[in-house]
């Protein structure tokens, strides 16, 4: 039963690896063009119009508890403010660089889950995070007078989401993940909806419903599936597995965003930058490995009854 968790949790994680880069893509596409208010908003409503029926078929109480809506909120504020910002950066920076820069975000993890949550993280784990880190930053070469302030924006991006996913690795604990997540877009669409109707003349750029047009309807679309699975994968790994775990599988978004970036807007990393993607790859598969091995011995190192009977 503990190996199956442990797969389902690496599973979900791969999976998210490979959702976030593709929405990461599409933020970058529609955010030449669509206004961030509507933009986000869409993405949340998206996330309710899925996620609300399988909540519903799901059953149980819908009663929560004014922690769980207070942390709710928060974890709300978070994304909403975290994908703002991430979708500003894509329009400056290049799609892997963005990404790449992010990738603080699993050391903060880690760290954070060690301080708050008192996982147990051993020195290889840790240690594979900061390999992988370190490939990382060969692979973001920043340059900070070609782009300015906009090369930090996704080292907050990196903050806000450390501390998201920690919020929300508690509360799943005790609350199913789809109904959190479905909770967590209604929040997220009466936050967002007044300001898209007190300024529905355009008044406002932020707000500016006008700039979505017919030809944008199904990247939106596709915008918020992608959104919503990637995050519902991210969201049930963190419930089958610590962050310490999780955290440096992370690193194979890198080399999967790059090839995106290549696809989408012929970016193609140099030399230094491809060791690196190699580098974080390589940190990412050492703990994926690492864990099913530590998996597989476990229930052979934990047979004390048929250890007294050979003895006997």
């Amino acid at each position: 039963m503990e190996q199956n968790r442990t797969l389902f949790g690496i599973g979900f994680m791969l999976l998210f690896c490979t959702l976030a880069p593709l929405g990461d893509a599409l933020a970058k596409i529609l955010g030449q063009s669509v206004a961030l208010g509507p933009l986000i908003f869409i993405r949340f409503a998206i996330q309710v119009i899925i996620l609300a029926p399988m909540a519903l078929a799901i059953g149980g109480s819908w009663h929560f508890s004014d922690k769980f809506l207070t942390l709710s909120a928060i974890c709300t504020v978070l994304q909403i403010t975290g994908i703002a910002i991430i979708v500003v950066a894509l329009q400056y920076l290049p799609l892997a660089d963005a990404v790449a820069i992010v990738f603080i975000l699993p050391l903060l993890v880690i760290l954070l889950g060690w301080a708050v949550l008192k996982e147990d993280v051993s020195k290889e784990r840790l240690l594979a995070c900061v390999v992988g880190f370190v490939g990382t930053l060969m692979v973001i070469q920043p340059s900070f007078q070609e782009v300015g302030f906009y090369a930090v924006l996704p080292l907050l991006v990196a903050f806000i989401f450390a501390i998201f996913m920690l919020i929300t690795r508690f509360i799943t604990q005790e609350n199913d993940v789809i109904k959190v997540q479905t909770v967590n877009g209604v929040m997220a669409v009466v936050l967002i909806a007044p300001a898209l109707l007190i300024f529905k003349d355009g008044s406002v750029p932020l707000f500016d419903f006008s700039t979505i047009s017919s030809d944008k309807i199904i990247l939106l679309i596709s915008f918020g599936s992608v959104g919503t699975f990637a995050l519902l994968s991210m969201t049930w790994s963190l419930s089958y597995l610590p962050s310490a775990t999780t955290a440096p599988l992370q690193y194979l978004e890198i080399p999967i965003v790059t090839l995106f970036g290549w696809l989408l807007f012929s970016e193609l990393p140099n030399p230094l930058a491809s060791a690196g993607i190699v580098i974080t790859m390589a940190s990412g598969l050492y703990v994926m490995f690492q864990e099913q091995a530590k998996t597989a011995q476990r229930p052979a190192q934990q047979r004390p009854g048929q250890d007294v009977i050979a003895a006997e």
